[in-house]
């Protein structure tokens, strides 16, 4: 018999009668073996050097049931799959062969075809499903492609990265290093073509009227949360930091079974980085006007002030009373920085469904970014997107976060939740030029005398042009393009290798720019 033929093990007290069965399977590249009973099952599983690929399990047999010969299997073996075949229909029994890790349960009679097929999905469904997904995206890649041309619009953009967000998901469990290495060099390329996209437009987005541009941070309290108030809703406004799409993703999925979820999309303002896009969020103002208007609440990067986003609650309740929205009581306002801050929402939850709108902050993925490049064990426990997915859909589940969300499912209230910018893997460092002054940012630079490979970054000599303020005279703005970060010329070689590989933000890609805002209303 050839080493590559699956074995599947057939265990019924009538396996004689099951002859054509086996035949049928013989017939179509299996190696079928039949015992008539579970204490022979047991014994050959445990004592045979080729493993077992697949059980076939009655469920009436004398001697060990077949519950009890699936439970000795199990001890055997945890791994190998189990098909159950029984003459019941019995509810109790099906509860409880499933509660034993059960892959298929089958009612006799049984025909060949239909043993055949559960045997081919259980032995053979990955490596189907793995050829499955490399035909798909070799089709979806063609696609991507062609909506990526000189005319492709926002719109297009969006559609291009959630797409290529959804694969990245969906390659998780997919560990071809061919396909895997392919959907990165897509990425790259749609970066490319991105960055020359937001260069070219970018401007205009911010110079004209509201309703010419894609949704932008200033637009989100407007279009989302203000109507919704204005009807008489209960609104949460959750913003996670630092949330990228592919990362949304995956805990959406922990999601949908509390609540109805719409999905939308919007570009953030420049630089992506919380100083700038968060407070552009909460005041409904690009960063020029807020430092115009309201000098008292703005800060930039590299002032003295601790915390350059200390002002969030009164930026949105200014942005409100300018929407014409009043909201009475006041605007509960809530950062949260750790677990204990998220326990103690959490245990407050009930009583904050009296209040008309309840914003929240959570940090903890911004920190995680950070502390990621900081840290040789966070560096090894996520080494890649891949992993450092894994990691946000980890914390998630087991976060206050989590539980806050499933008590407010239970509530007649809208959530609405988004990010303010995400974050890039830097894989590719370029040399920035500056004065002593200039900000320390890995993916954007603020100061004077500044230089750059412009093949790498967008220079913004004229800032105001792209509403954004400048400290001083000459003052300039670099932001890296696609996966690079900035490196000065001294100990250029110490820096690129200590940042490589560090999530960042601040630049200019499809990871830090196209964001989620999702509606949610409960179940």
């Amino acid at each position: 018999m050839p080493e590559d033929r699956k074995r599947i093990l057939w265990v019924d007290d009538e396996v004689d009668h099951l002859r054509p069965h086996m035949k049928f399977l013989e017939d179509r590249g299996f190696q079928v073996e039949g015992v008539t009973n579970g204490e022979d099952a047991i014994a050959l599983i445990s004592e045979s050097e080729a493993r077992i690929d697949l059980v076939i399990l009655d469920e009436m047999m004398p001697g060990f049931s077949g519950l009890e010969t699936l439970q000795r299997i199990k001890a055997a073996d945890p791994y190998v799959p189990i098909i159950m075949v029984t003459k019941s229909e019995d509810e109790g029994l099906v509860d409880a062969a499933i509660r034993q890790d059960i892959h298929n349960y089958l009612v006799k009679p049984v025909n060949p075809l239909q043993v055949y097929t559960a045997a081919k999905q259980l032995i053979e469904g990955n490596r189907l499903r793995e050829s499955g997904v490399m035909r798909d995206y070799v089709d979806q890649f063609t696609l991507l492609r062609n909506l990526r041309t000189d005319e492709a619009s926002a719109e297009t953009w969006i559609e291009v990265y959630r797409q290529l967000a959804e694969w990245d998901v969906r390659l998780d469990n997919h560990r071809d290093a061919g396909l895997l290495q392919t959907h990165e060099d897509a990425k790259l390329e749609a970066n490319i073509e991105f960055c020359r996209f937001v260069s070219d437009h970018y401007e205009d987005w911010v110079d004209g009227p509201s309703d010419s541009r894609p949704t932008l941070s200033v637009d989100i309290i407007a279009k989302y949360v203000a109507p919704l108030l204005s009807e008489g809703r209960k609104v949460y406004f959750i913003l996670i930091d630092c949330l990228r799409l592919d990362q949304w993703l995956a805990i959406e999925a922990l999601l949908e079974p509390y609540f109805d979820i719409r999905r939308d999309y919007y570009f953030s303002v420049l630089p992506t980085a919380t100083s700038f896009s968060r407070n552009s969020v909460f005041s409904g103002l690009f960063p020029l006007q807020i430092a115009k208007r309201h000098p008292e609440f703005w800060s930039m990067p590299g002032d003295d002030d601790h915390s350059l986003n200390r002002y969030e609650r009164q930026l949105l309740d200014l942005q409100l009373e300018r929407l014409g929205v009043q909201v009475n009581p006041s605007t509960k306002y809530i950062k949260v920085f750790n677990q204990e801050e998220a326990g103690a929402v959490k245990k407050d939850i009930a009583s904050l469904y009296s209040l008309p709108l309840v914003a929240m902050v959570f940090n903890f993925i911004d920190i995680l970014s950070h502390g990621r490049s900081e840290s040789m064990i966070l560096q090894e426990i996520a080494p890649d997107e891949a992993a450092f997915r894994a990691l946000t859909t980890a914390w998630f589940k087991h976060s206050s976060l989590f539980d806050i969300m499933k008590a407010i499912s239970r509530q007649d209230a809208t959530v609405i939740l988004t990010t303010d910018h995400g974050s890039v893997l830097g894989r590719r460092s370029t040399i920035a030029y500056g004065n002593r002054d200039t900000s320390t940012n890995l993916r954007f630079k603020i100061g004077t005398n500044l230089g750059c490979d412009e093949k790498h970054a967008l220079h913004l000599k004229d800032p105001e042009r792209f509403q954004l303020p400048s400290p001083g005279l000459n003052t300039h703005y670099i932001l890296a393009k696609e996966n690079f970060y900035f490196v000065y010329p001294t100990k250029y070689h110490e820096y690129e290798r200590q940042y490589r590989g560090s999530f960042q933000h601040g630049g200019i890609s499809m990871e830090e720019m196209i964001l989620p805002c999702v509606l949610m209303n409960p179940r």
